[in-house]
């Protein structure tokens, strides 16, 4: 334990009362679960709206959108932030992205999960092999794709999730900030530890360890040196 942390200790109590307690919480996780149940069906029931025919650019050149399903009926795309020849691009999309190692259990859903960024494909291309990335990436450079499912040239992020019927593309969900901590692992496992985040926005007890916020988080040359560079 370090300094700051070692007063940091939830109380000890005998078995019994600890069960009791975790049957309380317990109480509270079940019904939020089912509130993530009954949001995921109303997500279901959303409409949808029609995209034009966008043009990415891909490895191989220019594809058009509903080329991008590569023959699946359902399409998750990450939006990540850029900023053209920057030696590392934003750490929270890199770290972000870096956990989608395994994506084939999407097959059996119709599905597929790509990146794209506003950056030229082949700086986007470079930098996916420097952190270690996996998942196909393309380039929306050369169309108002970006901007206009909310991750314009110089914004943020989003995570953007379309329909395919025949040549037809539909948008059918989007979220954005901390709308895509659902799609994080690490995120749910920080959060079942003692401490949590520690980060000054969190409810914790007096005296659990704080930190600036993200002053923890792992940055894009971080990332690069866990998962992609030797």
């Amino acid at each position: 334990m370090t300094e700051q942390t070692a007063g940091a200790l939830p109380p000890v109590v005998d078995r019994r009362t600890w069960q009791a307690a975790l049957d309380d919480l317990r109480v509270r996780e079940k019904a939020a679960t089912r509130e993530l149940d009954a949001i995921a069906a109303q997500r279901r029931r959303l409409p949808m709206v029609e995209l034009p025919d966008y043009t990415l650019i891909g490895p191989d050149g220019p594809v058009g959108l509903a080329e991008v399903f590569n023959g699946r009926s359902q399409l998750i795309v990450y939006n990540h932030m850029w900023s053209d020849g920057a030696e590392w691009q934003c750490g929270g999309c890199t770290g972000l992205t870096s956990q989608y190692v395994r994506l084939g259990f999407l097959d059996n859903y119709d599905a597929r999960f790509v990146i794209v960024t506003n950056g030229p494909i082949e700086e986007a291309l470079a930098y996916r092999a420097k952190v270690g990335n996996k998942m196909d990436w393309y380039s929306s450079s050369e169309s108002s794709f970006g901007a206009d499912v909310g991750a314009p040239p110089g914004g943020g992020f989003a995570v953007n999730v379309f329909l395919r019927d025949g040549d037809k593309v539909y948008r059918t969900w989007h979220t954005d900030g901390r709308g895509t901590e659902q799609l994080s692992y690490t995120f749910a496992l920080i959060d079942i530890l003692p401490w949590g985040r520690q980060e000054e926005w969190q409810d914790s007890p007096e005296g659990w360890p704080k930190s600036p916020t993200y002053s923890k988080w792992l940055d894009s040359p971080d990332v690069a040196r866990l998962y992609g560079l030797p």
